[in-house]
């Protein structure tokens, strides 16, 4: 398939993102060799090169982002952002008073997948540094997703913090009167509201782990999504993520079916682990994550709302609690 693996990293994150692809190589690309983009805002350093070429069995793309795409738009008002940043951190909002944490939400929400290097591709795995995989992958997952016209997919969703998207949904509702063309029949909106659409419930897909279709990305309903977005502002006047970017996006503009759950991919980022709920999968592929701990079926998941939507039936084991 016509794929990569793309890391968005610093130089000093050079060994939390080698533990990222020893779990990936060993787990699954040893098989498949495919390649991997890493993308920063500065230049790469030789040492962050040379450990994670050594570890991919694919190539491996050294990307940096350009200066336009890792600042503030000419529109954003500067003061106005810093009061906001300002009046985060006092009410303790993770990552309230960051600016480099928001040029990364607006980054991943409407950049990556025009990088230069990524152009080359049609599919990509996100990988952040520091994650574990648990289990064996047996199978090309980008061919699957390719096979059963998938466009999106998760492994864990949560609900957000609502003190970082106050008006997120409002946009969102004026994008929807302003293009209706774009948004899909048969799809996931209620995933994402409990009231159709009036109010949004706040459940979004984990982005740090991602197996999507970039071209849908780079399509004219996505971009027109990002730039309505990005006009906005509230990815400076807010703390917007582009985790409920990517889910609001995939809950409106496409067909329910196209969304995937990759249950058998157990995975965690802290502070959540996805584990397998088939025990007998988890024995004939070499898991060792503890099912107790994990994160579907907790009150904060949003999982059990994405089962009843596509009318699943969850398998879970005896012994979990």
């Amino acid at each position: 398939m016509n794929a990569t693996f793309v890391t968005l990293a610093r130089n000093i994150d050079v060994w939390e993102v080698a533990k990222s692809i020893r779990r990936v190589e060993d787990r699954f690309n040893h098989n498949y060799n495919y390649d991997w983009v890493f993308l920063n805002n500065e230049d790469f350093n030789d040492e962050f090169k040379e450990v994670t070429s050594a570890l991919i069995s694919g190539k491996a793309k050294y990307g940096k982002i350009p200066e336009e795409h890792w600042s503030f738009p000419e529109f954003v008002d500067q003061e106005r952002a810093a009061k906001v940043r300002e009046d985060m951190k006092e009410k303790n909002v993770i990552y309230g008073d960051s600016v480099s944490y928001r040029h990364m939400c607006r980054y991943e929400s409407g950049f990556f997948f025009r990088h230069p290097l990524m152009l080359n591709y049609d599919w990509y795995w996100r990988v952040e540094p520091g994650i574990e995989l648990h289990c064996d992958i047996k199978y090309d997952t980008f061919r699957f997703m390719a096979e059963h016209k998938k466009k999106y997919s998760f492994v864990i969703s949560l609900y957000e913090y609502i003190e970082t998207i106050p008006t997120l949904w409002e946009v969102t509702k004026t994008f929807i009167k302003k293009f209706p063309e774009h948004i899909a029949n048969g799809n996931s909106l209620k995933f994402v509201s409990d009231d159709d659409g009036e109010n949004y419930n706040r459940c979004h897909f984990w982005s740090n782990f991602e197996i999507g279709d970039l071209n849908w990305l780079r399509s004219k309903p996505y971009i027109d999504y990002f730039e309505t977005l990005d006009n906005a502002g509230g990815f400076f006047y807010e703390r917007w993520g582009d985790a409920p970017v990517h889910s609001l996006a995939a809950a409106l503009m496409l067909k329910k079916e196209e969304i995937h759950f990759f249950d058998e991919i157990a995975y965690f980022h802290n502070p959540f682990t996805h584990c397998p709920s088939n025990k007998q999968y988890r024995l004939a592929n070499n898991c060792y994550c503890n099912p107790n701990e994990n994160f579907d079926w907790q009150d904060y998941s949003c999982t059990a709302r994405f089962y009843k939507l596509n009318n699943m039936v969850p398998v879970k084991d005896l012994n979990q609690h």
